[in-house]
């Protein structure tokens, strides 16, 4: 009896060892398949800017917005694909297509989120309806377009926020960086003052900074006056700006013309308050 034990023990003690050993080494083959799949994403992913910055400062090659994008998109595209390619070296084909099978309905029903947002991301890709650097509102979100994956598009506010939207969500978009932007501009002037005194003096702002501020396209112009207001008559001068500039081009425009109608004497109105002295008992 003590013999039949202690071959019991001899016996589970190998087993528990082999256990052990099997345990490791598929630890050890896990990690190592892991390391190798993160060292070639670096590479890849190094390749892929390598290409692209080349295409940036290639004469026939992308422009900086769109080679930005899809650099960002084929470096998505190599992240899921050495994910993927790392399961299967870690479980084996046969292991991974067991567990899909038993999960085939589950899979299914997320797929079809998947599968809409990898058209969605697509379409934005081909329509060309916003690129890497934009600044876009979408879904109440604004910010400027940081990422555009296969699956979610990347958005950063002022505020420094990331918003993740998904690419299936994305149904209205706008674009702040197609095209010119408006500037505008609105001038008070006191109802005392002489109105084509005060046009002419601003018309001559406009001049200085058509002249010497770059990032204005058109303008400025001054429109006349749009406005009779409570305390005083407006006059309104609008430009074309270099889009995300018109807030920097209004600000120097009222700045120059604030200067300007100091210099000429003409006053801007503010609320006043006039305090009538009755004699004689009323």
């Amino acid at each position: 009896m003590t013999v039949y034990n202690k071959v019991k023990e001899m016996i589970s003690s190998n087993l528990t060892q082999e256990k052990i050993f099997e345990g490791a080494t598929k630890v050890t083959r896990a990690v190592f398949i892991i390391i190798v799949c993160l060292i070639i994403i670096k590479i890849g992913e190094a390749i892929i800017h390598s290409f692209f910055e080349r295409q940036k400062k290639s004469r026939f090659g992308l422009n900086e917005k769109k080679a930005a994008t899809l650099q960002e998109l084929f470096k998505s595209l190599l992240r899921y694909a050495m994910y993927f390619v790392a399961a299967i070296w870690i479980f084996d084909i046969k292991t991974v297509i067991a567990v899909t099978g038993v999960a085939g309905v589950a899979i299914g029903f997320g797929a079809q989120n998947l599968v809409k947002d990898i058209i969605s991301g697509v379409f934005i890709l081909f329509e060309d309806q916003f690129a890497v650097g934009d600044y876009v509102v979408i879904d109440g979100f604004s910010g400027f377009v940081e990422a555009i994956g296969i699956r979610v598009t990347r958005l950063r506010d002022f505020s420094g926020d990331l918003h993740i939207i998904p690419n299936g969500t994305i149904t209205k978009v706008t674009n702040k960086t197609r095209g010119n932007m408006r500037a505008l501009v609105d001038v008070d002037i006191a109802y005392e003052e002489d109105i084509d005194h005060a046009i002419r003096a601003i018309k001559e702002v406009c001049v200085e900074c058509k002249n010497e501020i770059n990032d204005i396209v058109e303008g400025p112009d001054v429109l006349g006056v749009v406005k009779l207001g409570e305390f005083g008559i407006t006059i309104r001068v609008v430009a074309k700006t270099i889009p995300l500039t018109q807030a920097a081009v209004e600000m120097e425009l009222r700045r120059r013309i604030k200067y300007k109608l100091d210099k000429e004497g003409i006053e801007i109105p503010y609320p006043r308050r006039v305090i009538l002295n009755k004699e004689g008992g009323c």
